[in-house]
């Protein structure tokens, strides 16, 4: 057959007896082998070697894709032979530069500040976020790249006010009104991507098609950032109450349907899909609205810990955030040390927002798959966490005695001090 790959019998009649058996076909299709003359893409990924970074890289790999591990730090995993890593900071531009070659799109998914001691560092926060986003756009007009898919945050919109099945027509949160500074960087870079969706590439008759994803908190086995943390809070006894109403809702994404999120923007990017992603900013989530609490039960109970029965008020909680950032800002140059939650945590785990799909769904495809903890719970349990039997009584009653404490001293500094006005 040449060069064909395979043959289609169409139509097939098929007869036997006890010594034969015959095929009459009706007529032959001869297909040729898919993507026999399909081009390599060639895809950069500015925070590669993070969790989700490198989930869509291998993603990316699997479909043939070449690509590029744009970090500052190689990947924990070992990577297969063909994916390339470049270590580099955005923060320099000859650095982003030199990695932004011969590639036909990037997603710039390098952030920094998002959650605990991280969101207290604002020169930090300000250069990664804003400068480093300025250097990745200004180096894909300099070498042609024609596509960026940017992954921004629900933040971009919400400061702790409630949002019921918002959509993308909800305007940007005031930059003033943003508790915390990440927040308030990630929405002057995405302003930026999206304002630099059709700029014109360097010595090229083609422009620059951007577009900006935003995704809710990222959950899955192995995640890094805020999983462990939790886990870690669950084991040291610290888990001992939630905060906020029964009833608030917030939103999670599985790191696989963002992955699955980000593959469909940078295809609606293409010619072939008239672009129509270009210059438009998307709310990804599973799409289940819950409480946070009520979200991570089957991760407390499944590692062998009771769930909390106490139930305080955000106020409060928000004070006691308040008043760690205060202490941190103050010893913070000395010792840093991890705050038990921020105020902007209370707020994106207290407070009810949550967003329709309709959109996404809609212009990408996308179409969130079912997941849920227990293949999280599972990797922990297979990295030796959950309850050991022989807990310390005397351990469990200190901790016990400290939030008591702690919780008393919070309370005593709403009262007025003796002989003030």
């Amino acid at each position: 057959m040449g060069r064909y790959e395979s043959v289609v019998l169409v139509g097939v009649e098929i007869r036997w007896t006890a010594s034969e058996l015959i095929f009459y076909p009706a007529y032959v299709e001869i297909r040729p082998p898919a993507m026999e003359n399909a081009r390599t893409e060639t895809f950069l990924i500015t925070g590669g070697c993070g969790y989700f970074g490198y989930r869509l890289a291998c993603s990316l790999h699997k479909k043939g894709a070449r690509v590029i591990l744009f970090d500052t730090v190689p990947p924990i995993q070992e990577a297969p032979e063909d994916i390339v890593f470049v270590q580099g900071d955005i923060r320099d531009y000859a650095q982003v530069k030199r990695a932004i070659t011969a590639v036909d799109c990037v997603f710039h998914i390098a952030s920094y500040g998002m959650s605990g001691r991280e969101q207290l560092n604002h020169e930090l926060i300000e250069a990664v976020n804003v400068q480093g986003t300025q250097n990745v756009l200004k180096a894909c007009v300099e070498h042609g790249v024609s596509r960026l898919v940017y992954t921004s945050t629900f933040n971009v919109v919400f400061g702790g006010q409630v949002i019921e099945n918002g959509d993308e027509n909800l305007p940007y949160l005031p930059l003033h009104l943003h508790p915390d500074h990440y927040s308030r960087t990630k929405s002057l870079a995405e302003m930026a991507v999206l304002k630099a969706n059709g700029t014109a590439l360097k010595d090229s008759s083609r422009v620059l098609r951007t577009c900006a994803l935003r995704p809710a908190g990222i959950y899955g086995p192995g995640e890094q950032r805020h999983l462990p943390r939790i886990v870690g809070y669950i084991e040291k006894g610290i888990f001992r109450f939630v905060y906020g109403e029964p009833s608030s809702l917030v939103e999670f994404v599985h790191v696989d349907n963002l992955v699955s999120a980000h593959e469909l923007a940078a295809e609606a990017l293409t010619v072939e899909n008239q672009h129509r992603s270009a210059g438009q900013a998307y709310f990804i989530s599973d799409g289940k609205p819950v409480n946070n609490f009520e979200f991570f039960r089957p991760l407390v109970e499944g590692l062998g810990y009771p769930f909390p029965k106490l139930r305080l008020p955000i106020s409060l909680i928000y004070f006691f955030a308040f008043l760690t950032e205060m202490i941190h800002h103050l010893i913070g140059p000395f010792y840093n040390f991890q705050p038990l939650l921020t105020r902007t945590e209370v707020y994106k785990t207290g407070v009810t927002h949550y967003f329709s799909m309709a959109k996404a769904k809609a212009e990408l495809g996308y179409e969130p798959q079912e997941h849920n903890l227990d293949e999280v719970v599972q990797w922990f349990r297979c990295r030796g966490h959950g309850k050991k039997s022989g807990s310390s009584f005397l351990g469990r009653l200190l901790l016990d005695i400290l939030f008591v404490a702690a919780f008393v001293a919070v309370a005593l500094s709403f009262l007025p001090v003796v002989g003030s006005r």
